[in-house]
């Protein structure tokens, strides 16, 4: 993957047509998943995708006036700091709430792509069209914003909520996540091959934060939000490690009794708490179905917890 420092502006103007042109085809798949259902919802994915074809035009031909006619393939999984969004416009019945909150988080990242990639430019003519975008963005996130049959919220209020669902809900998701799950196998392999608490608690911590830290790095070395809006990356790394580091001590703890099967007991009581508040989570904050992330979420937990016994009692 490219830094977006990195990009020239030939580069740069490549990536926005990449942007646009894919923006277009998946609201263009929005509107036809709608219309059915939702004419009025469907419509407004329409405009947007007319909209996104007319900046893909004004790229064009800015683009092949300054660097001919062709144009490399540059596209938004190349350059470190986008994204990475499920193709939630494959999915049919689509529901209009996930397909708003998509539309939003793609056109919050597109201006702040535009924004960022003006004052990296220095051709007057390039600068202003990727200034003019973005304001045009802008009125993109307000639309977005009124797709919902919910209804409208107020700016500042859907800002704020939009922020702490990138800033800190996904990154301690992630995080508790993996310290619950991840940790399940050597914590209760230790505890059925060494039948004693102690030893069963210091596996437990070590993995705990072990994988804490692990994550928290891997957390802040994925982008610097610049592009994505999920603020300060050393912020979202120490989110992300101490949500994991929590996960994994949450069924640690219980190991300080010294009798290791009362222990293993309430451990596995503590295990099935947190897999149900991850998927509760999931289902408040990412319109993940309540049951299907319950299967999801204590499938995968249930799988990792029986290869911990199973490798316990080799």
């Amino acid at each position: 993957m490219k830094t977006f420092n990195s990009l020239t502006e030939r580069e740069i103007l490549a990536l926005a047509i990449s942007l646009e042109e894919e923006d277009a085809r998946v609201y263009e798949d929005f509107a036809n998943a709608l219309e059915t259902d939702y004419p009025e919802q469907a419509e407004k994915f329409h405009q947007m995708r007319h909209d996104e074809d007319r900046h893909r035009h004004r790229l064009l031909e800015l683009y092949k006036k300054r660097f001919g006619e062709h144009i490399p393939l540059i596209r938004r999984q190349d350059v470190r700091g986008f994204v990475d969004r499920p193709s939630v416009w494959l999915t049919r019945p689509l529901s209009v709430k996930k397909a708003q909150k998509t539309a939003e988080s793609m056109e919050t990242e597109t201006r702040r792509f535009y924004l960022a990639a003006a004052h990296r430019t220095t051709d007057a003519s390039t600068r202003q069209l990727l200034g003019d975008l973005a304001e045009e963005e802008s009125g993109h996130i307000q639309t977005t914003e009124n797709i919902s049959s919910a209804g409208v919220s107020e700016n500042d209020k859907a800002q704020a909520k939009r922020l702490f669902l990138l800033q800190v809900v996904q990154p301690g998701l992630a995080g508790l996540m993996d310290g619950s799950v991840s940790t399940l196998a050597p914590l209760f392999a230790a505890a059925f091959a060494t039948h004693s608490s102690s030893s069963t608690f210091l596996v437990g911590l070590a993995a705990s934060v072990g994988a804490g830290i692990s994550m928290g790095f891997a957390e802040a070395l994925t982008d610097d939000g610049s592009l994505t809006g999920r603020g300060r990356p050393w912020t979202r790394g120490f989110v992300t490690g101490a949500m994991t580091a929590v996960g994994g001590l949450g069924h640690t703890m219980p190991y300080l009794i010294s009798n290791v099967q009362t222990a293993t007991v309430i451990a596995v009581g503590v295990v099935i708490v947190e897999l149900s508040v991850i998927s509760w989570i999931r289902h408040k904050y990412m319109d993940t179905p309540l049951v299907s992330a319950l299967l999801q979420v204590m499938l995968g937990g249930a799988l990792v917890f029986l290869a911990g016994i199973l490798i316990g009692k080799s």
